[in-house]
């Protein structure tokens, strides 16, 4: 059984009346789950796989934030299978392709049916964990090399890509992420808050930090998040003190002028990735939630979570724009590495390459994919993660997608690039830019702004915003559209949205 296993039985056994997992669905209505309910309910689901099941292949679970997902989570690697999180705002298409490719026994249909033959329906699933048999050998539990979950990234064809953390990969990130920002203690029972879906790798920092420090997670649903009215009567009520989410959503949060010490009293430390953080937003939360500390984080899905952390404090605000994503975590290196795979040295721009104990074995059944971006070397494991960066200070700076690097009138433009200088000017909350095509040929950029406040004029406000963005950006970089939005939308993964972007323009 793995140290992060022991340490859920070991909390469950001591506090088994305390809340773990409560949803809050607004209007006062919410659902909980005791720390006994889930130890009890995952030995019951482990149980029934083990006499139901000829095969260890990883469990897909559907649903969306019921806390008998929890349950699935951990009765899956009580059996000694991986699992693979679905959301239900997933595409059918999508979720077809992620089956085809995974090929599992049993699909649990945790608080959403889907329709397969090989589905396991909601209602015989609360049977089995309300009361199932309780005789399952632990030590058929996932060991450390055993895949853990599979969380399936969007691909460059069209093919979404399913990313194996091990077991040992999960335990060398929850024992990195305990000590974030000044350090999370058991002794305190952290009360995380979750805003990503389960099938969003950021969702692993809140869930398995809270299940290891022995905490609860206030978790918000996405019809919650859509509705500002119940999204701040969750928050009051949560009594968080661990916030974990994307900087956009903190946006959301931030634009109502409720949002601060006395909604959240408790609150101690804001834990960020997915995104680039904005200075903007740093400085909003040290002024709302005065003593809390904001913490930046960097990682791809395939090196589990994030391997990168820096505490950002308002010296480390007033020296850096943009703001870096942090030093390496102890058992992982950095390399940024040129077009032809040489070391490039300090300050200079590459691909930012991970190598370390919580790198990811591969992509579920895809070889070919798996060797262009996974490697070894020394005996470790090594991925290529095609982001841009470069080191400084003995701190990683993250300058975009290598792919999201576009040609316009035959200049190379990093579009995330365009998009930190715009952030840097007057009355700018947020920037998001993209291309513009004709005939097949990016012809120019739009850039889509958050301001501080609504301007009257949109044509004047972009004028004054171009002619500012000259002393940051040359010519050909500077966007020739601006576009004045209340707020960016959003994919499910809680990034902003390019693709409804550009639709937007076509409306």
């Amino acid at each position: 059984m793995t140290d992060f296993l022991e340490k859920i039985k070991q909390h469950a056994t001591m506090q088994p009346d305390a809340v773990f997992y409560e949803v809050f669905y607004g209007e006062g209505e919410s659902v909980s789950l005791t720390w006994g309910e889930l130890w009890r309910g995952a030995v019951r689901l482990a149980s029934w796989m083990d006499e139901n099941l000829k095969t260890k292949t990883p469990v897909v679970i559907y649903g969306h934030k019921d806390p008998i997902m929890i349950v699935s989570f951990i009765g899956s690697l009580l059996s000694g299978r991986g699992y693979c999180p679905v959301d239900i705002s997933v595409p059918d298409d999508r979720v077809k392709g992620i089956i085809a490719n995974l090929s599992p026994e049993l699909i649990v249909c945790a608080g959403e049916e889907y329709e397969s033959e090989k589905s396991l329906s909601y209602k015989k699933l609360i049977e089995i964990t309300a009361g199932g048999k309780e005789n399952i050998s632990e030590d058929k539990s996932i060991s450390g090399n055993d895949v853990c979950y599979i969380i399936y990234t969007s691909g460059s064809t069209g093919t979404p890509k399913g990313v194996q953390i091990t077991g040992d990969c999960l335990d060398n990130f929850i024992h990195w992420g305990m000590t974030l920002g000044s350090g999370i203690g058991e002794e305190e029972r952290p009360v995380f808050l979750n805003q990503a879906p389960f099938s969003f790798d950021l969702s692993v920092m809140d869930l398995y930090l809270s299940l290891y420090s022995g905490g609860k997670l206030h978790v918000l649903p996405k019809k919650v998040q859509g509705d500002m009215k119940n999204l701040m009567e969750s928050l009051k009520v949560s009594g968080a003190n661990i916030w974990v989410s994307t900087p956009s959503f903190a946006e959301v949060c931030l634009s109502d002028e409720s949002f601060g010490r006395s909604l959240l009293p408790e609150m101690k430390r804001f834990l960020f990735c997915g995104e680039t953080l904005p200075v903007s937003v740093v400085r909003k939360l040290h002024e709302r939630f005065p003593g809390s500390e904001v913490v930046n984080t960097y990682g791809p899905t395939e090196s589990t979570v994030a391997v990168t952390d820096i505490l950002c404090t308002p010296e480390v605000c007033d020296t850096y724009d943009p703001l870096p994503v942090g030093s390496i975590k102890p058992g992982s290196r950095l390399l940024i590495r040129g077009e032809q795979g040489q070391s490039l040295p300090e300050g200079e721009s590459g691909e930012i390459v991970i190598l370390g104990d919580s790198v990811s074995i591969g992509y579920r059944n895809l070889p070919e994919q798996t060797a262009k971006a996974f490697f070894e070397e020394d005996g470790i494991r090594g991925y290529r993660t095609g982001d841009k960066g470069y080191l400084k200070d003995g701190q990683l700076f993250y300058q975009g997608r290598i792919d999201l690097q576009i040609k316009l009138h035959g200049y190379r433009i990093e579009l995330e690039d365009v998009e930190n200088n715009l952030m840097k000017l007057n009355g700018v909350e947020r920037a998001a830019v993209i291309p513009i095509e004709k005939e097949g040929k990016i012809v120019s950029l739009t850039a889509f702004i958050i301001p501080e406040e609504m301007p009257e004029s949109s044509f004047k406000a972009g004028q004054a915003l171009r002619a500012e963005a000259r002393s940051f950006l040359p010519e050909y970089m500077i966007p020739k559209k601006f576009v004045f939005l209340e707020e960016l939308p959003m994919t499910n993964n809680g990034k902003a949205d390019r693709r409804a972007l550009l639709a937007s323009l076509k409306k």
